[in-house]
């Protein structure tokens, strides 16, 4: 990273300085969090200590829940410490962590959702083959893939962002470092370093959700042929969830990062961001658990063992 010149810290200043927005954000925050917090952590246990549910699907959603709340941890804990203490201050070095950390949760979440995508259309498309195809060590790779793409796609766009020089204004309108945020204050003439990053993003990410409509194509189609509609309303309620949580995902990451970049506050651009970084970390819980008897049997056998150890 070069070109470190005047700034050494930012001011993110995403929300108002007004006392009833200050709580609104406090408390909204706070519920938030605490909602992905238990919801996350109670699918990795159940998960985790079940074994009937050492399958594919749950092993995906193991780790889509440990990166959810990565994701929802890098950002949410920053910003209310920030508004209790009054200080929206953070060090360049404490940027550059959360902007790779963010990067990092958030691709490496997309590609688990292609992942899963892919372990339903083996299952509902070829279920007598099923366990050939989804073996523990296919399972490793996708997930090691996943890891590693979001790896490396967060080194592409840290190491291209903070190469830039950053000497003028370091007010980032925005309540975590976000690049499109810190693209706009930036001194540096030429953009082309973050550029060429971003449309490569957009290229892979592009390809992810083909992949995942053709998925869900097939999907769809062999769901048709299933002759009970107990099989299909089954089907539906294990893929579907799963399809919306894709599509918000995409959606408002895309939304996020081909937008203009502007160093003016927006509300927009604010609910964008909100959107993209807490409503999938906090949803996905409810969707994969409410409607997963497997999910609700595990966990009334978890309580009832600790209840009755007790």
């Amino acid at each position: 990273v070069t070109n470190l010149t005047a700034v050494t810290e930012f001011i993110l200043m995403g929300f108002s300085t007004d006392k009833n927005i200050h709580i609104l954000h406090l408390v909204l925050f706070f519920l938030i969090y605490f909602g992905a917090l238990m919801g996350n952590v109670l699918i990795i246990m159940i998960t985790t200590l079940d074994q009937s549910l050492h399958t594919p699907m749950y092993y995906f959603l193991n780790n889509l829940s440990f990166w959810d709340l990565c994701l929802i941890s890098i950002i949410i804990p920053k910003s209310i410490a920030n508004s209790l203490s009054h200080d929206n201050s953070i060090s360049f070095t404490g940027c550059v962590a959360q902007v790779f950390l963010v990067i990092f949760s958030a691709t490496t979440e997309l590609n688990l959702l292609t992942a899963m995508c892919f372990d339903r259309y083996a299952a509902i498309c070829h279920p007598l083959h099923y366990e050939i195809i989804i073996t523990k060590d296919m399972c490793v790779y996708l997930i090691a893939v996943s890891w590693l793409g979001g790896g490396l796609t967060a080194v592409m766009h840290t190491v291209s962002t903070f190469s830039l020089s950053y000497c003028g204004s370091n007010i980032v309108h925005q309540f975590f470092g976000y690049i499109p945020k810190l693209l706009a204050i930036s001194c540096s003439e030429n953009l082309t370093r973050e550029i060429v990053p971003i449309i490569i993003s957009v290229v892979l990410d592009i390809c992810c959700f083909i992949c995942i409509i053709i998925s869900y194509v097939n999907i769809v189609s062999a769901v048709k042929k299933i002759p009970s509609t107990e099989g299909q309303s089954k089907a539906y309620s294990t893929c579907l969830p799963h399809l919306v949580v894709v599509v918000l995902f995409f959606f408002t990451g895309f939304v996020a990062y081909l937008k203009p970049a502007s160093g003016n506050p927006s509300i927009s651009d604010l609910l964008i961001s909100m959107f993209y970084t807490m409503v999938p970390p906090t949803v996905n819980p409810f969707i994969y658990s409410l409607r997963n008897n497997a999910m609700k049997m595990s966990l009334r056998r978890l309580l009832k063992r600790i209840f009755t150890t007790r």
